[in-house]
């Protein structure tokens, strides 16, 4: 059975959301999915009810933010995207964030590296990462893959 084949039956399975938010992989920004569906409101205030010391823009899924993308963990798929307060902060200040497609789980990785931090440090030695939601060991895995992809992360 070629990949080609496996990636269509598997598509065709998933059923009308899914689909439909496969269609839209990459129109999706993390900074608009609170305004655009109670759902995901709903989910994300499950994940942050009970953190303690998080920035309003973490709180809010507010700021800036990159077009999100679609990935797969373990059989589930998410729409998973970074968010910054401002594209100036982003250095020092960012969260990773993943939303199951059918917006009942939220997870998210806040990453803070110390402002200041000389250019000939690794942001990746310096950094603390902050889980949210409760993620796995495999969405944590997923969460870090996402950070890499920046290539100003090192």
């Amino acid at each position: 059975m070629s990949v080609l084949f496996k990636t269509l039956a598997a598509a065709l399975l998933l059923g009308g959301s899914a689909m439909a938010m496969a269609a839209n992989d990459g129109q999706a920004r993390a900074n608009e999915l609170l305004t655009s569906d109670p759902q995901y409101r709903e989910t994300w205030s499950k994940v942050v009810k009970k953190e303690e010391r998080l920035p309003e823009w973490v709180m809010n899924l507010s700021g800036t933010s990159e077009q999100m993308t679609a990935v797969t963990e373990d059989g589930d798929k998410y729409l998973v995207g970074p968010v910054c307060e401002t594209e100036q902060t982003c250095k020092n200040q960012r969260l990773i964030v993943a939303f199951s497609f059918d917006k009942k789980d939220a997870y998210a990785m806040l990453v803070e590296v110390p402002a200041g931090l000389p250019a000939d440090k690794s942001p990746t030695r310096h950094a603390d990462y902050r889980f949210l939601g409760k993620p796995d060991k495999g969405m944590q895995d997923l969460l870090m893959e996402q950070l890499k992809k920046d290539p100003n992360w090192y």
